[in-house]
């Protein structure tokens, strides 16, 4: 089943440059007092208005002519092309049924294909494949741009599932039934109109469907506050409702838990990113809470349930007594007996300075934990029983690396896929059945020469004396003369943890032509759990920026590099900081790359999803603007202060983080005659590229950019 915690899984993200998200925030109460800001460029928010459309045209073709033009760039964007359509590349896969299913993209397929095979052929180097949809050739038949969304399919069968397509990349899409033996869309089958949300099996003629079903139904997040069940042949607005959320939540959902023996509904309603309440629904409707703090993460599998508090948890057991689990621990125990008031947990990890939980991940029969050691994985091997769980070591995890776990099929096996990666270390996918050895299956290529180049672990220390951890790939020989061309990549929000791994894009674009690449683990971020996360929440946010502006100037220090050849590159919430590094710290850089940001944050939380990020920032509608205000980079930019080369970077199909963030910014430094680029790519959605085109083309003008800058 999935894990049902905060915002229902649905929601989650990565770090990755293309897929950096936003989400978070309770709606503010009392609003202050305050004489709106007069916003001269406000008008840029109009998304496809003819006049900002324009106004984006021009910049993007002003951009293209000082990046795009040269023999270099058209070579980079080339190469990163070649790596993005790699057949090379290892095709993840998922286990429905008797089939390995892998969603492809390459030169040949740029929407992609869902595919599909049997273990056996994955196991070989060239499996043999069989096409069930491709993507591109639907687009051409229907005359549309779809981006794939994922499918959810129909057990014990497999013959029927529900595809989500999203027109461009947006966050929002459409839900349509497939036949799988047909390989076609079912007549007349359940339908999602495009809308955020989502749609999910109950049984063959049942769906939960969370969407938009018209005025009121929606959060002021722009998610759904209604989650209904609709049965096949009915219209949807016969569907019924099976829960309705208030009208200042965040988002409301349901799930059908389908494992064998256990199956279960639940609803999920999640008041704000790490706010949420979970709810076992009975066979007349009725709910019974998981009576937990909203603060918790709570997932049930089979007959346990788990949970991950984030702050303090104090329960009264009648054997124990009373007892205090700590923030960012995982604790364990039956799911009926809890239900019942019982509340003798397990306590199956527990923090320490150094380490967090950064997943856990079931078996049939076991648990492995995923834990962080100062930023770098290691493994450890649960095993339930009576009373106190047996453990062991999970053998894999390397050096300051990183290590992926999932099940390949959690109700029927023990076997799970590892992933193994670092900055200047291929990926590597492995199949480990528990108690045996890995069998390597698939390995990445080297897309880039790493044979110069070594990868270390730093600390710089923040102005308030906070030790801040940081990653260094460098070429071995480097001089430390101050002149090495270095990039610092940042992110510090969300509880998002930067964790090593190989960058095929960063490696050719910057690495191999003996550039240096940082990463700063700043707080905000979730490597060192809960705590390194609400240390720089709302009022502390200033800690983050803080944190980066450390790590800059150890790279300084420390003679890797100087202020003039020293660039920082951030997305989304990574947007926002390096708005604030532009603004704050701009004696510190040469050059800034700033994607799909956040930057306006006195508008934000009234542009698209801006209201879910409250809980993060704080509502700038409220007193809360004294704080917020001074880490809004649209209000803190000062016409008379130089500032660093700049380049802006969105999408105008991202319907998370406004494109009108980075237009104003960009616009307003530009009338000020800063040295300011701009580049709004026409589609894409919040990952900024709907396909690999569009990604070369991207990361080729932010390295070309970059380069310049810092190099020459």
């Amino acid at each position: 089943m999935p894990k049902l915690s905060h915002a229902c899984q649905t929601l989650l993200i990565s770090a990755s440059l293309a897929s950096t998200g936003l989400l978070a925030g309770a709606v503010g109460t009392a609003h202050a007092q305050e004489a709106p800001v007069n916003d001269t460029y406000q008008w840029l928010e109009d998304v496809t208005g003819d006049k900002p459309m324009d106004w984006v045209k021009g910049e993007n073709a002003r951009t293209e002519a000082e990046l795009a033009a040269t023999p270099a760039f058209k070579a980079l964007e080339s190469d990163i092309r070649t790596i993005l359509d790699s057949d090379a590349k290892i095709p993840g896969v998922q286990k429905i049924g008797d089939y390995y299913y892998n969603f492809w993209k390459d030169k040949q397929h740029e929407r992609g294909l869902w595919r599909r095979t049997t273990l056996d052929e994955y196991r070989k180097a060239s499996p043999q494949w069989e096409t069930v949809l491709d993507l591109d050739a639907l687009n051409k038949a229907e005359g549309e741009n779809w981006v794939w969304h994922g499918a959810d399919c129909l057990r014990p069968d497999y013959d029927r599932c529900l595809i989500a397509l999203s027109r461009g990349g947006a966050d929002a899409d459409v839900t349509r039934e497939f036949d799988m033996a047909s390989k076609s869309w079912v007549e007349d089958g359940f339908f999602r109109p495009e809308a955020k949300g989502g749609l999910g099996w109950i049984d063959r003629d049942t769906v939960f469907v969370y969407t938009d079903f018209g005025p009121g139904s929606m959060t002021p997040s722009g998610y759904p506050r209604i989650v209904k069940a609709w049965k096949r042949g009915t219209p949807l607005s016969a569907a019924e409702v099976v829960y309705e959320g208030q009208a200042e939540d965040m988002y409301i959902a349901a799930f059908h838990d389908d494992t064998p023996g256990f199956e279960r509904d639940f609803v999920s309603r999640t008041l704000a990113f790490y706010n949420d309440e979970l709810y076992l629904r009975a066979a007349d409707g009725s709910l019974a809470k998981i009576d937990v703090p909203n603060s918790v993460n709570k997932s049930v599998h089979r007959e346990w349930l788990l949970l991950e508090p984030r702050e303090p948890y104090t329960v009264t057991d009648d054997q124990d007594g009373e007892t205090t689990y700590p923030a960012g621990s995982l604790i364990a125990m039956d799911f009926d007996a809890f239900m019942a008031g019982k509340r003798d947990f397990t306590v199956l990890f527990e923090p320490t300075a150094e380490t967090s939980l950064a997943s856990h991940a079931w078996t049939r029969n076991h648990l492995v934990l995923n834990v962080l050691d100062n930023v770098s994985s290691k493994l450890e091997l649960l095993t339930p029983g009576e009373g106190a769980w047996a453990r062991s070591e999970f053998p894999g995890a390397p050096e300051l690396g990183t290590v992926g776990i999932s099940a390949v099929d959690a109700d029927e096996s023990d076997a799970v896929w590892m992933t193994v990666t670092s900055y200047l270390t291929p990926t590597t996918l492995s199949l480990v059945e528990v108690g045996k050895a890995p069998e390597p299956l698939k390995s990445m290529p080297a897309f880039f020469d790493a044979s110069t180049d070594v990868v270390e672990q730093h600390f710089a220390t923040s102005e308030d004396g906070t030790r801040v951890p940081y990653f260094l790939v460098r070429p071995r020989n480097l001089e430390r003369n101050g002149k090495a061309p270095t990039l610092l990549y940042g992110y510090g929000g969300f509880e998002v943890s930067l964790t090593p791994g190989y960058s095929a894009t960063v490696g050719k674009g910057w690495l191999e032509k003996g550039g240096v690449y940082a990463v700063a683990n700043i707080r905000g971020g979730g490597e060192y759990g809960p705590k390194w996360h609400q240390a720089a929440l709302k009022a502390n946010r200033h800690k983050a920026y803080e944190d980066f502006a450390a790590v800059a100037r150890d790279l300084v220090a420390t003679g890797i590099t100087s202020p003039a050849h020293l660039g920082a590159q951030g997305g989304s919430n990574g947007g926002l900081l390096m708005g604030n590094m532009l603004t704050q710290y701009p004696e510190l850089f040469g050059a800034i790359v700033c994607q799909v940001p956040l930057l306006d944050m006195k508008r934000y939380s009234h542009l698209l999803a801006g209201a879910s990020w409250m809980a993060e920032y704080g509502d700038p509608d409220t007193a809360d603007w004294s704080f917020i205000k001074t880490f809004s980079p649209y209000h803190l930019f000062d016409p008379g202060k130089q500032y660093p080369p700049t380049i802006f970077m969105t999408s105008t199909r991202d319907d998370r983080v406004h494109p009108g963030h980075a237009r104003k910014m960009a616009a307003q430094m530009l009338d000020a005659d800063k040295d300011v680029r701009y580049y709004e790519n026409i589609e894409g959605g919040h990952g900024g590229a709907a396909n690999n085109a569009q990604a070369a083309h991207m990361s080729a003008l932010a390295f070309t950019f970059l380069w310049k800058e810092l190099a020459e």
